[in-house]
C-alpha cells in the first residue's frame, strides 16, 4: 500500500506544478479519492484477516474440545467394558459404577445448552461457515485493493505522459473496484 501511497503523493504534487491545468488537477483529485477507497478497502480487508483468523482458531478449539470428550467417552466405554466382564458384575456397587459411566458418556455426547459432543460439532461447523465466509470476503478486498492501486498507478502515469485515456482508464477501474469492494462491504459479494 505504501507504493501506492507514494505514487499517489507523486501524482497530486505533479499536478501542483502544472500551474493551474484543470485536467492536472482533476487528476489529482481523482487519484485523492482512488487513495481514500484504497484506504477504505485495506481496512475492511485487514478486519475480514481478523475475523478469519479469530474464527479459525475458534474452529480449533472446537474440535479439540471435541476429540478431549470423544476420547473420554472411550474411556467410559473401556471401563464399562471392564466391569462388565468381572465375576461379580452384578454385583449393586458394580452396577451404579456401570450406569454412573454410561450416564456420564451420554452427558458427554449430549448436553443441551452445554458443551456436549453434538453442540461442540454444530458449533464447530457453524463457526467453519463464518470462518469461510471471512476468508471469501478478504480475498475480494484484497482483489478490489489491487484494481484501486492499479488505477492510482494509471492515474499517476496520465499526469506524467499527459494521456488522458489513461486519466479515463483510471476512473473506470476505479469505480469499478469501489463498487466491488461496496458490494463486499455490504455482502453481496
Amino acid at each position: 500500500m505504501s507504493d501506492s501511497m507514494e505514487r499517489a503523493h507523486e501524482a497530486i504534487h505533479e499536478a501542483h506544478h502544472a500551474h493551474g491545468d484543470p485536467w492536472a488537477i482533476g487528476v489529482a483529485v481523482l487519484v485523492s479519492i482512488l487513495a481514500a477507497s484504497l484506504a477504505l478497502t485495506e481496512i475492511g480487508g485487514k478486519s475480514s484477516q481478523n475475523a478469519y483468523l479469530t474464527d479459525h482458531i475458534a474452529v480449533s478449539d472446537d474440535w479439540a474440545f471435541y476429540q478431549a470428550k470423544n476420547l473420554r467417552v472411550g474411556v467410559l466405554g473401556s471401563q464399562i467394558a471392564i466391569l462388565e466382564s468381572l465375576p461379580n458384575a452384578a454385583d449393586p456397587a458394580i452396577q451404579a459404577k456401570i450406569k454412573d459411566a454410561r450416564d456420564e458418556q451420554a452427558r458427554l455426547r449430549d448436553q443441551p445448552g452445554k458443551d456436549g459432543m453434538k453442540q461442540l460439532a454444530e458449533q464447530a461447523k457453524a463457526r467453519t461457515e463464518e470462518r469461510d465466509h471471512a476468508f471469501h470476503r478478504y480475498h475480494n478486498y484484497e482483489y478490489a485493493a489491487g484494481a484501486l492501486e492499479i488505477a492510482i498507478v494509471l492515474a499517476s502515469v496520465s499526469v506524467v505522459t499527459k494521456m488522458r485515456i489513461l486519466t479515463i482508464g483510471a476512473g473506470v477501474v476505479g469505480l469499478l473496484a469501489g463498487i466491488f469492494a461496496l458490494g463486499v462491504a455490504l455482502g453481496v459479494v
